[in-house]
């Protein structure tokens, strides 16, 4: 990890953007290098400053973040971007998880939470808690038919399928296959391929749909690596 992760803060409301630099501005890891108060300014400013993660707010004038957050991955595949906001309602869940959020956290979450949360997706891993999680799991349910069954994957893209849905990063899968990183991330782009599904998060929720693992067990709340 590099020396500090550069985050953008983008919410319509100044209390909020100023009592999350009170809360990560002190913390090593970190470095608010930006924010923006609306979906326009945050494509403008991503753009321009090239953040390593955005905590985005929904529901803004102008732009709202779904459309913000679809913007910018379109753009800048390598930004990461955590939902930060008051609603769990299912329908903006799903929306912007289809969009590339790479996680999806309410604003009354403890300060704890919303570190680990930014330090996940920094790393690519998804944060998705567990509630969040179910809501994901009945979408996939009826949208089962649109995704392809597990017999289209080999024994070895099965095997990574449910390494990564269990919460296991790339370096540990490959220590444990004896493969390198790249071959593991190439083995996840097959697999999301094969099974029309588009990141990381959905692939655990589809293992979890299928019964590869058990969301009853700690699996790191449902988190995956990139």
């Amino acid at each position: 990890m590099k020396e500090k992760i550069r985050i953008l803060i983008v919410d319509d409301h100044k209390v909020v953007r100023e009592g999350l630099k009170a809360f990560i501005s002190p913390l090593p890891q970190f470095e608010i290098i930006g924010e923006a108060q609306d979906g326009i300014e945050a494509i403008a400013e991503a753009d321009k400053l090239q953040p390593d993660v955005i905590l985005m707010d929904l529901l803004m004038p102008k732009m709202d973040g779904i459309e913000a957050t679809q913007a910018i991955k379109q753009k800048f595949p390598n930004i990461q971007i955590l939902i930060l906001t008051s609603f769990s309602d299912e329908e903006q869940v799903i929306t912007a998880i289809r969009a590339g959020a790479s996680g999806y956290l309410l604003k009354d979450s403890s300060p704890n939470e919303l570190k680990k949360a930014i330090l996940d997706v920094y790393r690519g891993e998804s944060a998705i808690p567990t509630h969040i999680a179910s809501i994901l799991m009945r979408e996939l349910n009826r949208a089962q038919e649109e995704t392809q069954p597990t017999h289209l994957l080999s024994e070895r893209e099965l095997e990574l399928l449910i390494m990564v849905a269990q919460g296991l990063t790339n370096q540990v899968i490959s220590e444990q296959l004896t493969i390198s990183v790249w071959t593991v991330r190439t083995h996840i782009t097959h697999i999301l391929k094969k099974l029309k599904i588009e990141n990381r998060t959905q692939a655990t929720l589809y293992a979890l749909r299928e019964g590869l693992v058990d969301l009853e067990k700690p699996q790191n709340s449902c988190e995956l690596q990139y």
